[in-house]
């Protein structure tokens, strides 16, 4: 009979990747005849990796104690990081020798575990040295492209963007040519927002899978389905709701091979027409089927997107304590204040439970005392903010931004002065000082914003300090132009392909410095190109189109000539109702009712009235009286029964 060590090393020569099986039978016979084989124990270990088998691979490492633990340091630290076990296994990769901290195997499991792990700043780094080092094996270019596309896709969904070059950001023309590629750079388009040309990646990505020759049938099956899911996903965002519904339904999830993505496909197809579902069938379908366990795990940005779905069902059901009581806690256990995302949308959530999913001045009256009790919770104060705004009422809710942003200030530590000159919460002053036309204010918060950034270029924040050179050049006090050079020269500097930041150097520097803006002249569009299609004629002809100015009303009197004017406006004749043109109008309708010839009084008073103007009626008797002073005389009706001026007394019967 051959010895197992024999055997097994004769399997290990002629063995191809199907054979695992069989290695891992004849290992364990090497061993059961010599349990101090220390490789026949390592190649148990790798055909229970490759068998996919990682708690029976940690299992045979412990038995083989610490020699084998030492050998089978990489082993070891790849099936933790499989089993979900991150920490341990970056702690196990550490203790690896020195020598073999510099191996390329080494550096693509550290890369991994950072991954997995949401270091993705170390993973990024990690993936971008990888390569541009040189000895890789062939065919590992295209996957780290792929795993390097995947990193910068979860540093945009995390805000991480800012360590990234501009021109890492831009999707090319070389990630159309694999699907994973263009699947990754997708959803680096959707983590900008760039949801067009992620529908056109995914459309690509999709189109190259079916046509893979590479793929078996069940391989392209398997490798479609997140694609799909994706590409629904894209479509409901750009309103495209028919079209997602359709794409979701040719989807089978439970088809699904990983959990966190059969998760989200559940979770997505419940979304596209969850207004039409019954709101406590639709909770109870979200928890069941959105449910991980074991080694199964979102990453936090997928988390918290469910976390929301749920609350917002458990809003939908009234379930307002439960809401707030947990929303509350999670806001009260994070650093105050913060400006994480996360942590602002869990206080529009609370607000919406404080308030039981009212709007306008009731909401504002119930969560104004909440603001109180938190008065550095962000997503709160947007929240009333967005309710002032909805009412038409913007003045409130800058002052109450405003105090919010000199609590800030007045703490003067990093921390606060980072929420402060959050590029949020900046875009939302400026928004509001923008609806009262305060435009001096608009430039003293964007100059202040721009010396915070530029004073930590490690935390960049490029599109904020675009904004504000931009804004700041149109200014015409000789400071803002200067802060707007300083701003445009810091972005020039970290990229010099950033055409705005060079637009925006040259026109700063333009007529002071010209030799700071000679050497970039050459990257710009030179202006007869852009005017090359412009018909200058038909422009001036045209005339200078001017746009109605928002600006209030004088209350000041206006001025002698145009007061001449507004008297000289002849008003529009008016004419009664019962106008008819060619008609006689009534002579008397200047008359007082009373005088006209057609009156007819009512009453006892009214026809006593008439009788004594009829013909043949009492003539009165009337006297003349000549008034005091020789001011005229006047007739008035002479009394009737008196005799000498005294009235003739009744005598007794």
């Amino acid at each position: 009979m051959a010895h197992p060590a024999a055997t097994l090393t004769s399997l290990l020569r002629a063995s191809t990747i199907q054979d695992h099986d069989e290695i891992l039978k004849a290992a364990n016979a090497a061993i059961k005849a010599s349990k101090t084989d220390i490789d026949a124990q390592r190649t148990r270990v790798v055909a229970l990796l490759k068998l996919d088998r990682f708690d029976d691979a940690l299992r045979a490492i412990a038995e083989g104690g610490d020699v084998l633990e030492k050998e089978c340091v990489f082993e070891k630290s790849y099936a933790l990081y499989k089993s979900g076990q991150l920490e341990d296994a970056d702690r196990t990769l550490e203790t690896a020798e020195t020598p073999f901290k510099s191996t390329r195997a080494f550096r693509h499991l550290a890369a991994q575990i950072a991954y997995r792990a949401e270091k993705f700043p170390d993973a990024a780094d990690t993936y971008r040295h990888l390569s541009q080092a040189s000895g890789g094996l062939p065919g590992e270019e295209n996957d780290l492209n792929i795993n390097l596309l995947a990193t910068r896709a979860q540093l945009e969904w995390n805000g991480l963007s800012n360590i990234l070059d501009e021109q890492e950001r831009q999707p090319s023309r070389d990630h159309l040519e694999a699907f994973e590629t263009a699947y990754n750079a997708a959803c680096t388009c959707i983590a900008r927002g760039d949801l067009s040309r992620a529908s056109v990646f995914l459309k690509r990505a999709r189109d190259l899978c079916e046509a893979s020759e590479d793929l078996s049938a069940d391989e392209k099956k398997t490798e479609l389905l997140p694609i799909v899911v994706q590409h629904a996903y894209v479509l409901a965002r750009l309103g495209k709701g028919a079209e997602a519904a359709a794409l979701h339904k040719s989807i089978v999830i439970s088809d699904i091979s990983e959990a966190p993505t059969r998760a989200v496909a559940h979770n997505n197809d419940v979304a596209i027409d969850v207004a039409e579902r019954n709101p406590y069938l639709t909770q109870r379908i979200i928890e069941s089927v959105t449910a991980l366990s074991g080694s199964d795990k979102l990453f936090e940005c997928q988390a918290s997107i469910l976390r929301r779905n749920r609350y917002a069902l458990d809003l939908q059901v009234q379930k307002f304590e439960g809401v707030e009581s947990s929303t509350s806690k999670l806001i009260l256990e994070s650093p105050s204040p913060t400006a994480s995302a996360e942590i602002a949308g869990l206080g529009v959530i609370s607000a919406a439970a404080h308030a039981r999913m009212q709007t306008g001045s009731k909401a504002l009256k119930e969560i104004l005392s909440l603001l109180e009790k938190r008065p550095t919770d962000i997503g709160l104060l947007l929240t009333i903010i967005q309710l002032y705004v909805q009412m038409k009422n913007p003045g409130p809710a800058l002052s109450l931004l405003d105090a919010f942003l000199k609590r800030l200030e007045t703490a003067s530590t990093p921390d606060h002065e980072d929420v402060r000159f959050a590029p949020g919460l900046v875009a939302v002053a400026v928004s509001l000082c923008r609806l009262q036309g305060r435009q001096n204010s608009i430039r003293a918060e964007l100059a202040k914003a721009s010396r915070h950034w530029r004073a930590k270029p490690e935390e960049s924040a490029a599109s904020l300090l675009r904004e504000a050179g931009v804004e700041l050049l149109r200014s015409s006090n000789v400071e803002d132009i200067a802060s707007a050079g300083e701003t445009f020269e810091d972005l020039v500097a970290k990229s010099d392909k950033d055409a705005v930041a060079v637009a925006g150097l040259v026109a700063s520097f333009a007529n002071n410095d010209y030799a700071k803006v000679e050497p970039y002249l050459q990257s710009l569009t030179p202006v007869e190109r852009l005017t090359a299609g412009a018909d200058i004629r038909g422009l001036v002809d045209a005339g200078v189109a001017s746009i109605p100015s928002s600006a209030p009303l004088s209350k000041k009197r206006p001025a002698d000539g145009e007061a001449e004017k507004a008297a000289k406006r002849r008003r529009k004749k008016r004419l009664p109702k019962n106008y008819e043109e060619g008609k006689q109008p009534d002579p008397e309708r200047w008359l007082p009712l009373r005088d006209r010839s057609t009156y007819r009084p009512k009453g006892k008073k009214g026809k006593k009235r008439a009788q004594e103007i009829t013909q043949g009626g009492i003539v009165k008797e009337e006297e003349t009286l000549e008034l005091v002073g020789g001011a005229g005389a006047v007739k008035v009706e002479k009394a009737s029964g008196v005799q000498g001026g005294k009235k003739k007394k009744k005598g007794k019967k």
